[in-house]
């Protein structure tokens, strides 16, 4: 297979390569040839197989939970099974994300951006492709919560709501064709790429990775950038169908349930992800700010200075003999 490249790079081709005819090529031209088509043979391309999968990935992960804490098993940890977990995860995403990039800067460059939140243009054949492949990830990643399950973590309502809601709205996404799409998917892989990474990470046994809480930033901030542009898209279809008298930018591509859902769905993760940063980060941060007062004022009691050299403390005479 011979790799034509173009250099300089180009707006039809940002990475000086046309990545997206490779993938074809090893996909054997299925990528190409791809048609999302709704209640078909495709997995979980109906309500019906979206349902069951939800129902059936709650009933395993909390009766699967119940059942090892009736049967007092140990703790399950399969770490080398982890990592290979979370690199594929990490993989997939940064693959899928450079090829979505591809396909949406020639549109962005040469159409604008309110037409490729709006405008049923941007719903091409390798872009709908891409979001296939993307929704058909977040069944494979509710294998995190399995993880969680066999190691006996916690299950917080966020996780597990996140789980099963995100798997849904990309259905009610595809099937609802909104143009929009794009924005909330291409900022989600970003945000996964550094995430998988961070777990992957941490499975190898990495510590005091600086950049932890940012991998919790970085979903907030996604979620309010989300926000603002599946906002516009909704306000400005549903004035200029239903109040054209309001000011707006027209028509905008895709079905009202899609909107809806995606909204109140989007909005509920921001709030979510607010409280989970505010609960975990800013307790850690009052615990070592007490922890830090405290030994001060133990040193300060006891006549004890820390030296660069912590296991070695030195006393400082409070009063000098004579």
């Amino acid at each position: 297979m011979a790799v034509e490249v173009t250099f300089p790079p180009t707006v039809e081709r940002p990475f000086g390569v046309y990545l997206w005819s490779l993938f074809d090529e090893a996909t054997r031209h299925w990528a190409g040839n791809f048609e999302f088509k709704p209640d078909s043979e495709l997995p979980f391309s109906s309500t019906k197989e979206v349902v069951a999968g939800i129902v059936t990935y709650y009933v395993v992960i909390f009766g699967g939970r119940a059942v090892l804490t009736q049967l007092g098993a140990p703790v399950i940890r399969l770490n080398w099974l982890f990592r290979i977990h979370n690199f594929i995860l990490t993989a997939l995403s940064f693959l899928l994300l450079v090829l979505l990039f591809e396909q949406l800067f020639p549109i962005l460059y040469h159409h604008g951006l309110l037409y490729s939140i709006c405008d049923s243009g941007s719903w091409t054949q390798p872009i709908v492709t891409i979001y296939y492949l993307n929704y058909l990830t977040k069944y494979y990643e509710l294998f995190d919560t399995v993880f969680l399950v066999l190691r006996k973590k916690p299950l917080t309502f966020l996780h597990t709501y996140h789980h099963g809601a995100t798997a849904l709205l990309c259905y009610t996404q595809l099937i609802g064709t909104t143009s929009v799409s794009w924005v909330p998917i291409i900022l989600n892989l970003f945000v996964h790429v550094i995430m998988y990474w961070y777990y992957f990470l941490s499975a190898c046994g990495v510590r005091d990775i600086w950049w932890k809480e940012w991998v919790t930033r970085t979903q907030i901030i996604q979620f309010v950038i989300d926000l603002f542009f599946v906002y516009f898209a909704s306000y400005t279809y549903f004035t200029y169908n239903y109040w054209p008298w309001m000011p707006n930018k027209g028509n905008c591509a895709g079905e009202e349930f899609a909107a809806i859902y995606g909204c109140a769905l989007l909005t509920s993760y921001l709030f979510l992800f607010i409280a989970f940063y505010i609960k975990v980060y800013s307790s850690k941060k009052a615990k070592k700010t007490k922890t830090d007062a405290a030994a001060t004022a133990a040193k300060v009691t006891t006549g004890v200075v820390t030296t660069s050299r912590p296991n070695t403390p030195t006393v400082v005479s409070k009063s000098k003999k004579a």
